[in-house]
């Protein structure tokens, strides 16, 4: 399977134990959807697959998992800090008027202030928040996605107003 017909879903942070489990870090958001019989691993540009034999959910958007034929936490070594991927056919339906922060990605970021700013590379979620991060004048400049910020989204025009506080765009680029 190549990376482009499959979907992020996390990463592997860590091993448990001596038996071959490991933890992995949702950055999906909405883990409980997902269908995890048989995920894929990226190592370097190619997605390995592992047979997941079981499962546990835990609140903290993370899962203890035990693949099949890792039984050993020698063998769940090089599984760490490797990015976690489904089939695209795997990923789960949604309504056309569910929106979701990670759905920016691509859109166009226009500050009130400082006019258009570039296009949303990448949307992390992190525990209070999800992060916007944008190149803007040859600097990588993140933002925090929430209601006090956004000004409007314009699906249509893949558009994304904000008013951002005074000064962010200064501490990235004084560097």
């Amino acid at each position: 399977m190549k990376i482009e017909e499959a979907f992020y879903i996390g990463y592997i942070t860590k091993t448990k134990g001596l038996k071959g489990e490991v933890q992995l870090f949702f950055e999906y958001d909405a883990p409980d959807l997902l269908e995890l019989d048989v995920v894929f691993a990226d190592f370097n540009g190619k997605l390995v697959p592992y047979f997941v034999s079981t499962y546990k959910l835990q609140v903290n958007n993370t899962a203890n998992i035990y693949f099949d034929d890792v039984d050993h936490i020698d063998k769940a070594q090089p599984l760490l800090k490797k990015k976690i991927y489904l089939p695209l056919t795997k990923m789960p339906d949604r309504s056309d008027d569910e929106f979701h922060y990670n759905d920016l990605k691509g859109y166009l970021v226009s500050d009130e202030n400082h006019g258009e700013l570039g296009e949303i590379t990448e949307v992390n979620e992190y525990p209070q928040q999800f992060v916007a991060t944008v190149i803007y004048q040859e600097k990588e400049i993140m933002f925090p996605l929430n209601d006090d910020l956004i000004v409007e989204i314009d699906e249509e025009e893949s558009i994304l107003r904000v008013h951002l506080p005074d000064g962010l765009l200064d501490i990235y680029l004084e560097n």
